[in-house]
């Protein structure tokens, strides 16, 4: 019975053992990888506040330009129009659904 158990221990305690350790070490490279992109992040920001700092109105545009480009890319259909256009509807085809 001893060494029934004792074989029994040595095939179960280095298995959880070595599978504790790998938790151990993906836990190390996930908090590793969530510093990572914090600093990064952060030197992206200082970047960009050092810019700005320069020419205030310029990087405004800039950051409203990117920040439009990725909104709009998650859009569908798209109508962009000056609020003083008029009779301009005939000329679109709304048609249910689809988009171009």
């Amino acid at each position: 019975m001893i060494n029934q158990a004792l074989s029994e221990y040595n095939k179960v305690i280095p298995r959880a053992r070595g599978e504790a350790e790998r938790s151990i070490e993906g836990a190390k490279g996930y908090a590793m990888e969530r510093v990572n992109n914090a600093r990064g992040e952060a030197a992206k920001f200082d970047a960009v506040f050092k810019e700005y700092l320069k020419a205030k109105e310029v990087t405004r545009q800039r950051i409203y330009l990117e920040t439009m480009n990725d909104v709009m890319q998650n859009v569908g259909r798209k109508l962009i129009t000056d609020e003083e256009a008029t009779g301009i509807l005939p000329l679109f085809q709304f048609d249910k659904g689809g988009s171009r």
